[in-house]
């Protein structure tokens, strides 16, 4: 029973295509004695011709994904497909810097290498940003000559160790 007419009439009036037509096999007798537009709308109305429903893709998975990158999950390194400095912000980026460079004034302040005076206006500056790395922070320092080498009187006397010969035994 061929009922392409039928179908083609129900898709202009549904507005879709004929594929999606589906007719009531009980009906199907109706469905063939229908040729008119009148006829298919009545039909319609009674439920004898349907339409299907459009398939979409599933958001369900992308939705689950969605949900654990929230939680932090699923982004370590494997999943990762930019540069290694590209995703860092810019406070972990500054976090990175600042820590760096206040450990390095840390230790030559330790070590007496600047004054407590010296230090506290560096550790200023690379609080306000002036210092854009560790290396930049050396460079001023010696163009400024800020570095106080340790005098003989306060450095320990180099201790000189006999060398054994592995012979005299």
């Amino acid at each position: 029973m061929k009922l392409t007419t039928q179908k083609r009439l129900a898709g202009q009036i549904m507005k879709c295509s004929p594929k999606r037509i589906k007719f009531n096999p009980a009906r199907l007798q109706d469905v063939k004695e229908a040729i008119t537009n009148v006829d298919i709308k009545i039909l319609i109305k009674e439920k004898t011709i349907t339409r299907t429903p459009v398939k979409g893709v599933s958001r369900v998975r992308a939705r689950k994904i969605a949900e654990q990158r929230r939680k932090g999950l699923r982004k370590g390194a494997g999943s990762r497909k930019s540069k290694r400095t590209a995703t860092i912000t810019k406070k972990d980026s500054w976090i990175k810097r600042i820590r760096i460079q206040r450990e390095f004034l840390k230790e030559l302040k330790s070590k007496e290498f600047i004054s407590r005076e010296i230090y506290t206006n560096l550790y200023r500056k690379a609080k306000g940003g002036f210092f854009r790395s560790k290396r930049h922070i050396k460079l001023f320092i010696q163009e400024r000559k800020l570095v106080q080498q340790p005098t003989k009187a306060e450095k320990p006397p180099a201790k000189d160790k006999p060398v054994k010969d592995k012979k005299e035994k």
